[in-house]
């Protein structure tokens, strides 16, 4: 049996626009406009599952597209260590080359945080638990969605593609984007969402 995931991305917050890490921010009216005007967008089964960060801006987006989602943990967000609700400009003034590592390794969290390579490994266990789910599942295709944060969708790829961590700064994932995997026997796939 074959698990279709649809990733998507929570709506943008004030804190995002500003150039701020994340501290738990909840959608402003902006945001849960964006939400509302995606929610046609998103096609998926009647019977799909479907979970949420913990973070209140992931829990609003869920809310604004119509999801009655389960909190799920391991979709929570990078964790940022100090940097959390810390302005970018302010950092790259303050402690340019910590920030230069961290964008540049995969393994720096010299911010007392998460690496990009930590990322990508706890999204996995996650992907490889949902999977495991599916033996517990009816015989058909089992659909899930999931909404979260730009970096849990760029792990996401990074571990369905078996790639490099390195590649990680390189892939460009705005509020509100979907992607789809899909777990056959081959393993995870990367698809274009068609939504």
């Amino acid at each position: 049996m074959d698990t279709r995931l649809l990733l998507v991305s929570h709506a943008s917050t004030a804190a995002q626009r500003a150039g701020r890490f994340p501290a738990d921010d909840p959608l402003d009216a902006r945001g849960l406009a964006e939400a509302h005007a995606a929610r046609t967008r998103l096609a998926t089964a009647d019977d799909a599952a479907a979970f949420v960060s913990p973070a209140i801006c992931a829990r609003d987006t869920a809310v604004a597209l119509g999801l009655a989602a389960s909190v799920d943990a391991g979709l929570a967000d990078m964790n940022y260590g100090t940097w959390q609700g810390r302005r970018l400009a302010d950092l790259a003034a303050e402690a340019p080359q910590d920030l230069a590592a961290w964008t540049r390794d995969p393994d720096a969290a010299p911010h007392g945080g998460e690496s990009f390579s930590q990322l990508v490994k706890r999204v996995g266990e996650w992907l490889d638990a949902l999977d495991g789910a599916k033996d517990r599942a009816p015989t058909h295709a089992r659909d899930v969605i999931a909404v979260t944060h730009a970096p849990v969708l760029r792990a996401a790829i990074v571990y369905a593609l078996g790639a490099s961590p390195v590649v990680f700064p390189r892939i460009e994932i705005v509020p509100l984007s979907m992607i789809e995997l899909r777990r056959s026997p081959r393993g995870w796939t990367w698809w274009l969402a068609s939504h």
